[in-house]
């Protein structure tokens, strides 16, 4: 496994995996509870949640499917903007907490800016690591005027992450907000590095994946280890498919191929909008 260090020179894993869209449905609970629980298994330790996801269902079945391996794990969960008032973000996080079923969380995300105060929410962050309650924090969806203005805040430079959607198809952080996070040492954690597995059809990858004996989901995601500050975090409810990604930290791509991949998928010339999804 390789790994992606963060401001304070702790390394956690360059590959995760993600929760978004489970927790909806009851009759999905238990197939997606062995999911996760494969993905542990497998080596995939690095587990992303919201509050947000299934109004807090994909925090519940993280938790089950942790039961009693919580020191294998390196835990994200993400917070409202609405709810990332000093007083809010304390609530919100012991909410998170209780569903997860631990006592701490080990990085703590605002999930977009929306209406936040980033004052408070800073302020409210620093009252959690002081009681133990989470070890970092960082953001989701800011581009680089955002982290500016982060940044213009006390002890906003704190920030130990930028989780940003972000894959073969979609490179439009590469013009914004990426080179900003390089400047400042600020990792990315890739989210959707699948496209939602719609990049998986693309005929480009498909035939360079069979070219090379590797298959699509493979080529995309070390595609994203190759980079040395980016951590991916799919998401698969199919416990089958957890080895399929785990087995793309083992894959590393030479010069040639990277190059290959670059023309097949090149970055956008101009900047744009923050892609979200």
């Amino acid at each position: 496994m390789k790994y992606v260090e963060l401001p304070g020179g702790e390394r956690i894993p360059a590959l995760g995996q993600g929760t978004w869209r489970m927790g909806e449905r009851p009759q999905d609970r238990e197939r997606e509870v062995e999911a996760v629980r494969a993905g542990i298994d497998a080596g995939l330790t690095l587990i992303d949640t919201a509050e947000m996801y299934g109004n807090g269902g994909a925090e519940r079945i993280v938790g089950e499917a942790m039961g009693n391996r919580r020191e294998e794990l390196f835990l994200v969960s993400k917070v409202f903007p609405h709810n990332a008032s000093r007083g809010g973000v304390r609530a919100a996080c012991k909410a998170s907490l209780a569903r997860l079923g631990t006592g701490r969380l080990d990085l703590y995300l605002l999930h977009w800016r929306g209406g936040a105060d980033l004052a408070e929410a800073v302020a409210g962050f620093e009252d959690l690591q002081r009681e133990g309650l989470i070890r970092h924090w960082g953001v989701s969806n800011f581009d680089a005027s955002d982290l500016a203005d982060l940044w213009k805040v006390p002890g906003g430079d704190a920030c130990s992450a930028n989780q940003l959607l972000y894959h073969l198809g979609e490179r439009t952080i590469e013009n914004d907000p990426l080179p900003w996070m390089r400047q400042h040492g600020i990792p990315a954690m890739a989210y959707c590095p699948l496209g939602q597995r719609r990049l998986l059809e693309q005929p480009a990858l498909r035939a360079f994946a069979e070219r090379n004996g590797i298959t699509p989901a493979q080529t995309a995601l070390a595609w994203l280890q190759a980079h040395d500050d980016v951590i991916a975090i799919p998401k698969t409810s199919n416990p089958e498919r957890q080895a399929e990604n785990r087995a793309s930290a083992e894959t590393t791509l030479t010069q040639e191929q990277l190059a290959e991949l670059e023309r097949l998928f090149p970055r956008p010339e101009r900047h744009g909008p923050l892609p979200i999804v």
